[in-house]
């Protein structure tokens, strides 16, 4: 059971996007993806079991992607209203 959510925002080589998203929408733990305006360039949610989990996730699967240059990860402490995931 998944009890861990974290938002997780790219920023991404320009040139690379449409590979970047690909990529990460090959992801299982990625569950939603979000290509948008501001700050960052992809904002994506992470479904995964625990902290360990999304520690691996983020290492082994996200920051291997090339044309990713950095992340910035919030995780969700509760959610009051949203998508039933």
């Amino acid at each position: 059971m998944t009890s861990v959510y974290v938002f997780v925002n790219i920023f991404v080589e320009s040139s690379m996007m449409d590979y970047v998203l690909g990529a990460l929408a090959e992801i299982p733990e990625v569950v939603e993806l979000y290509e948008v305006t501001g700050e960052f360039d992809i904002i994506s949610l992470i479904s995964c079991s625990d902290i360990e989990d999304f520690r691996n996730i983020l290492k082994n699967k996200i920051l291997k992607i090339q044309g990713i240059k950095s992340t910035v990860s919030a995780v969700v402490l509760h959610m009051h209203k949203g998508a039933k995931l």
